[in-house]
């Protein structure tokens, strides 16, 4: 006879992967750590299979284990959008959505929307992550974010997700003010310098990093930078050089700071994509705030 696989086995068997301990999850859950143990033991017996090696100081995943995480997480999630989907379309406008942003999402077209989407449905959680497209892979794999709005350089996500083009952006190099290179008019003149760009995996900076190799001009990237916030902080503060959007050269904040250098080099336009999963089904909330993006995109293309 096939097991049956009970939910409160995936929930516990999820939970604790995530904490790393039985005591952890218990918490968690607000189960007792007997009764989240039984659980995990019923679950590995009926499967035939050793799910997590007991240490001294919690537990870890098996080979086992780690695959049937990565199916069980998104079994859950897509139980939650399930349950969500029902609800919204029975009248009752709660929920959850979760999306990604590039970083410079994050500081134009997010704000407005966003602000704009919580006053009208003030029930709904929205969970932002930002950061580029190769930090939320895995979460849109396992259905954790809904969705996100991205660069993207064409790759080995292509048959994994849709990918909607909604704009682009100019981009342009950037120094402090004061900077010794103010004044260049030529990439070449700045590359004794040292520069720092966002990490180049899988997004525009990968881009980049070819149009740089194709023409023979190697910047001297002594630092890589996970977040675009750290980059830009970086430039406005030091003698490092870099290549970022060309509004902030306009941002009340930054605009003091930063200069953008008038190189005759042109340098390609980041293009912005809403990227889902292929086989994903978004909730009537989720579904409406993706709508208000793309107005939003609308407002700033025409303007």
């Amino acid at each position: 006879m096939t097991f049956q696989i009970k939910f409160h086995q995936i929930r516990a068997f999820v939970e604790v992967a995530r904490q790393g301990s039985i005591r952890g999850a218990s918490r968690t859950l607000n189960l007792s750590q007997p009764a989240l143990t039984k659980s995990i033991k019923e679950l590995e017996e009926g499967m035939a299979a050793q799910l997590f090696v007991r240490r001294s100081k919690g537990v870890a995943l098996t080979e086992c284990g780690e695959g049937f995480y990565q199916r069980a997480r998104l079994i859950l999630e897509e139980l939650r959008a399930a349950q969500d989907d029902i609800r919204q379309r029975q009248g009752e406008l709660a929920g959850q959505i979760n999306i990604g942003m590039g970083a410079s999402v994050s500081r134009t077209l997010m704000p407005a929307v966003i602000t704009r989407f919580h006053a009208q449905h003030p029930q709904v959680k929205v969970r932002i992550m930002e950061g580029q497209l190769v930090s939320m892979i895995n979460e849109l794999r396992q259905g954790e974010l809904d969705f996100t709005i991205n660069t993207y350089y064409q790759g080995p996500y292509d048959q994994e997700f849709t990918f909607e083009k909604l704009f682009e952006k100019p981009f342009a190099v950037f120094c402090r003010e004061g900077h010794p290179a103010m004044g260049a008019t030529s990439i070449n003149e700045l590359l004794h310098y040292n520069w720092t760009m966002p990490t180049p995996r899988g997004s525009y900076y990968k881009q980049l990093e070819e149009v740089f190799s194709d023409r023979s001009q190697i910047p001297r990237i002594g630092v890589v930078c996970e977040t675009f916030s750290s980059c830009i902080s970086l430039v406005a503060q030091s003698d490092f050089l870099s290549i970022l959007p060309q509004e902030l050269g306009c941002d009340p904040l930054l605009a003091h700071r930063l200069v953008m250098l008038p190189v005759v080099e042109s340098l390609p336009k980041a293009t912005y994509y809403l990227i889902q999963r292929r086989d994903s089904r978004q909730t009537p909330l989720a579904e409406s705030l993706i709508t208000q993006f793309r107005r939003e995109v609308r407002k700033i293309v025409i303007a």
